[in-house]
Formats: C-alpha cells, sequence, structure tokens
C-alpha cells in the first residue's frame, strides 16, 4: 500500500499537489468568517448566518473517519481525487448561488469534499515516506495552516470589499472563485503523479458502523454549533434551547453505546476500537481533542481582540497574527527537520505544549491599553509552541499502528482535533458572552443602545434581539455608525447650535458605549484565556505520559499495542 518506492521528485510533486488541495480546506477556515456580512446582506437572511457555517461543519466532521477508513481499503488516489473535485465544484456553485439556501447546500457539499481531503492529506505523508522521514514533512504540511490563518482575515477582507481584479469587480463570491483554478491545478496534479495502488479484493465496509457515527458526529454538531438557528422552528413553538440541547446529548449517547456494540463484531470497522486499547493512542486523540479547543481559543479571540480593542478590519486582524505564524512557521518546519534526525519526537511534543500552554496563559496580562509589541511577544511563543505540536501528534499516532490502518488511525486524529474545535467554540463562546452581560448587565439598556434602536438605519443590528453578540457588532462598526449619524444631524432641519450639540451628544454616548464594551470583551476575554490555557496545560500532563517509541527508518511497521 505504501509509495516508498517511487522516486523522491515523483514524491515532492504529489506532496505539493496534496498540500495545495490541505490548503483550499485550511483557508476556507478562516476566509469564510470575513465575508459572512456581506453574503446575509446580500440574502437578507441574517437569520441563516450560522447555516453557513454549520453546514460546512457538520459534513466535513462525519466525512473525515468514514473518508480515512474506505481509503485504507480502496486506497487514498479515488478518495483524495474525488475531495478536491467536490471541494471545487462546490465552490463554484457557492460563488454562484442566488439564494441562500443554494449557498447552504453548496457548502455542505464542500464541506464533504474538504473531510475527504483532511482524511488523506496527512495520511499520504505515511504513504510516501518510512516513519523516520515522515517528521519534516509533517511539518510543512501543519505550516499550511499557520499560513492559512493570516491570509484567510486578509485576502477575504480584501475580496469582500469592492476591488478591482483583472478587469472584474470583486465582492464575497471571490472567496470561492479562487478556489477554483488551485483546486483544477491540484486534481491535475494529483492524477498525474499519485500511483494507482493495489488492494487485496475482499473488503467489507461497515456500513452501520459509518451511519450510527454518522447520526452521532451529526448529534454532537447540532448540540454545540448554532442550536438555535437550526431548531429555530422547534424553539419557537415553545420548547426551550436547554430542552433540544439536551436531547441532542441523549440522542448521541444513545447512539455512541450503539456505535460500540456494533463495532464489537464489525469484520472492518470504520473506527476501530481496538485503537483505544493502544496507551499512546488514548493519550494523543485526547491531547489532540484539548489542543483542538484551545488553539481556536488563541486564534480565534485574539481575532477579536485586535478587532474590538484595536479597531482593525478583518483583513488587517489577520496581519497582525503575523507574530504567531512566524513562530509556527519556524517550529513547524524545523522541528520536522530535528526529528527525523534524531528520529525522537515526545521531546518535541512536550516542549511544544508547555510553551505554548505558558504562551497562552500570557494572554491573561492583555488589556485594552496593551501595546500591540506585548501581544506579538506573546502571539510569537505561543506560536513557536504550536507549531511543534501539530504536525507532531499525527506523526506519533501513525508511529503506532501498521500501514493498512494508516488511513483510520490518522482520519481519526483530525476527527477529535476538528470535534475539539467545536466543542471549544461553543465552550469559549459561552463563556465569553455571559461574561460580556455579567460585565454589562442588560445591554438593551444601554443608552447608546436605546438611541440606535430608534434609527431605522440600524434595524439590522437588532434582528436577533440585543444580545453580546450586538454589541459586540455594533462597535466593531463605530466608524461607519458615527459617519451615518452625522450625516443624517447634518442634513436635519436643527439650527447649527442645535446640531453642533447633537452631534457631541452622540459621539460622547457612543464613546461611553465603546469603553464599556471593550472593557466588558477584555474582562471576559481573559477567562477565556484562562479556561483555554487549562485545557492545554491538561493535555501537556496528558503527553508526559507517553511511551515514546522509535521512528523505524524502513517501510517494515509492527503493530502496537499495549
Amino acid at each position: 500500500m505504501s509509495l516508498h518506492h517511487i522516486t523522491q521528485r515523483e514524491k515532492i510533486i504529489v506532496l505539493a499537489a496534496v498540500m495545495s488541495g490541505l490548503f483550499l480546506v485550511a483557508l476556507d477556515q478562516t476566509i469564510v468568517s470575513t465575508a459572512l456580512g456581506g453574503i446575509v446582506k446580500q440574502f437578507q437572511s441574517y437569520s441563516s448566518l450560522g447555516f453557513i457555517v454549520t453546514a460546512y461543519l457538520l459534513t466535513s466532521t462525519v466525512t473525515v473517519p468514514l473518508a480515512g477508513k474506505l481509503s485504507d481499503m480502496y486506497g487514498r488516489r479515488p478518495f483524495l481525487i474525488g475531495g478536491v473535485i467536490a471541494f471545487t465544484l462546490a465552490s463554484l456553485l457557492s460563488g454562484s448561488a442566488q439564494n441562500i439556501e443554494q449557498l447552504i447546500a453548496f457548502r455542505a457539499l464542500q464541506g464533504i469534499g474538504g473531510g475527504m481531503i483532511m482524511a488523506n492529506a496527512f495520511t499520504i505523508v505515511g504513504d510516501l515516506f518510512v516513519p523516520r522521514e515522515r517528521g519534516k514533512w509533517q511539518g510543512a504540511i501543519g505550516a499550511i495552516f499557520g499560513i492559512s490563518s493570516v491570509i484567510g482575515p486578509l485576502l477575504g477582507g480584501w475580496l469582500t470589499d469592492t476591488h478591482h481584479l483583472f478587469g472584474l469587480s470583486t465582492s464575497w463570491r471571490w472567496i470561492f472563485f479562487i478556489n477554483v483554478p488551485i483546486g483544477l491545478v491540484a486534481t491535475a496534479v494529483i492524477f498525474k503523479f499519485l500511483p494507482v495502488i493495489k488492494h487485496d479484493s475482499q473488503h467489507k465496509p461497515d456500513y452501520l458502523g459509518a451511519a450510527i457515527l454518522t447520526f452521532l458526529l451529526s448529534a454532537v454538531v447540532l448540540a454545540v454549533d448554532n442550536t438555535e438557528v437550526v431548531f429555530r422552528s422547534i424553539i419557537n413553538g415553545g420548547t426551550s434551547l436547554g430542552t433540544v440541547k439536551l436531547a441532542l446529548w441523549a440522542i448521541a449517547l444513545v447512539l455512541a453505546v450503539c456505535f460500540w456494540f456494533v463495532e464489537q463484531k464489525a469484520k472492518q470497522p470504520v473506527l476501530p476500537l481496538s485503537f483505544f486499547r493502544n496507551h499512546n493512542y488514548r493519550l494523543l486523540v485526547g491531547t489532540m481533542l484539548l489542543f483542538g479547543a484551545a488553539f481556536l481559543g488563541a486564534i480565534l479571540y485574539l481575532t477579536q481582540f485586535n478587532m474590538q480593542v484595536f479597531g482593525a478590519t478583518a483583513s488587517t486582524a489577520g496581519l497582525m497574527l503575523l507574530p504567531m505564524t512566524a513562530g509556527m512557521m519556524i517550529t513547524s518546519i524545523g522541528g520536522g527537520q530535528l526529528i527525523t534526525k534524531t528520529g525522537k519526537y515526545k521531546r518535541f511534543i512536550v516542549m511544544g505544549m508547555a510553551i505554548a500552554t505558558a504562551g497562552i496563559f500570557a494572554l491573561v496580562t492583555l488589556r485594552p491599553d496593551s501595546p500591540y509589541w506585548h501581544e506579538g511577544l506573546i502571539m510569537f511563543m505561543t506560536g513557536f509552541g504550536l507549531g511543534f505540536v501539530m504536525p507532531v501528534l499525527n506523526l506519533a499516532v501513525q508511529n503506532e499502528f501498521e500501514h493498512k490502518d494508516l488511513g483510520a488511525a490518522t482520519s481519526s486524529v483530525q476527527l477529535f482535533r476538528g470535534l475539539g474545535s467545536t466543542l471549544g467554540t461553543a465552550l469559549l463562546s459561552g463563556l465569553l458572552t455571559a461574561g460580556i452581560v455579567t460585565a454589562l448587565g442588560q445591554p438593551a439598556n444601554l443608552p447608546f443602545v436605546k438611541t440606535l434602536k430608534k434609527a431605522p438605519q440600524a434595524a439590522a443590528f437588532f434582528t436577533n434581539g440585543v444580545t453580546a453578540d450586538t454589541v459586540l457588532n455594533i462597535n466593531m462598526q463605530k466608524p461607519l455608525i458615527k459617519d451615518t449619524a452625522i450625516k443624517g444631524i447634518s442634513q436635519s432641519q436643527l439650527s447649527v447650535p442645535a446640531k453642533k450639540a447633537a452631534i457631541t451628544g452622540f459621539t460622547n454616548q457612543q464613546n461611553a458605549f465603546s469603553k464599556d464594551v471593550i472593557d466588558a470583551f477584555a474582562t471576559s476575554l481573559r477567562r477565556v484565556f484562562l479556561v483555554s490555557g487549562s485545557l492545554m496545560a491538561i493535555g501537556f500532563v496528558a503527553v508526559l505520559f507517553v511511551r515514546e517509541k522509535p521512528l523505524r527508518n524502513t517501510a517494515t511497521h509492527a503493530i502496537a499495542g499495549e
């Protein structure tokens, strides 16, 4: 099943094509968020905002473990090519969507393609290289995520704001269209250079296990991500949000028990439970679950900090993450080279988790008046630690299993990381929101909010009531709101002194509101970073107990047990 026999040139060409496909998926995680405002504004469907994200997240999450296992049975080539084609086609369709329903459906298709790519991209490194060589190449692939975290907001913001490119005016649709040429090139290169590998003819796909796992993961995702949007009709019918969430978790628990029983009897289980008998595997996937949640806290909420406190645009906020990206790039690539040279990996995971944990805890020191260099130093340190961890966790898991299980094992790591990010987003977002509301009291009673609610042009802010998200959005739109208000006052029938007094009063009220929101946001965000750092610290303790096994320099690989 391995590709260790092909030439180094062919390996690099294949890996470059795989990295281009993975870049599409990594970029999508950050670029879409910058365009959501433009999308819902054009379609006048603010209530559907969450569906655009959830549709992709749901299908990509359930696809990863299925595609990983099937690729072990039928080969990586058809699934990787199919994933890039599906992602590229869905990107074209998403950019051409004529209504919100079409966009949601095409995003779901895009998620299927993204899941197939994610399931196979890291696994193919194991196909191409022997264990000892994988470190440096896993590091290069891991650096893709660091690069995309900066390019995504920057490019997304630039394209969403109207600019001229190739004689055409850009819009939110271009964040999808730019995937098409990259996807076409990646498909052609993979088709030409990735060999067809022969497999055993006897396969017994675990259809029942796959179906149960799909519904199980769907229940978990829907329980934590935009539940109130997806089940709006049920909630409007009188069922509380808490009841809906509880029901989804109950369904997930029942399905988990069913999945356990089914997998015990399956000939070729979609997620072999025997994996969990492996000491290192349990620790490593647990660490990846915690890492996924903590990593998102560092990236997502730092971006919000820059936008709220420094007044940065989405694209500028992306650029402000460059210190973190620089740190990640150094250790992702450099750490991989050191692992290949030494044949050891545990020391790098431990060191990376320790540095990343210290970095995330240091984010607690950020204040609204903190200079940017203070944040930049902490970001560099955090990124320096994260760069060691991301690619090495994949490598460590791959080192535990035979090649025939490489796809299932590697995709399970991506699955747990994705679940960690999903659960972490729900936990940290809830913590942030609760903290802001507690600090502000009743947001609807803030004087500036009452003033805005009287303005017809501000109605879009209050579509979903006055929440923490509402006041944060109002604060980010501060310059636009001020300019609109001043223009309206200037065109009114008031006398000149009255106009000046009205403008001064509005400005003072807005400044007071902005200070209150920023203070509440910063205070609540410190709690978020504290929890995020604690999650990373637990992961750090877990990796201390990993029993390192040498990275082999040959294709022979013994199965790992206890």
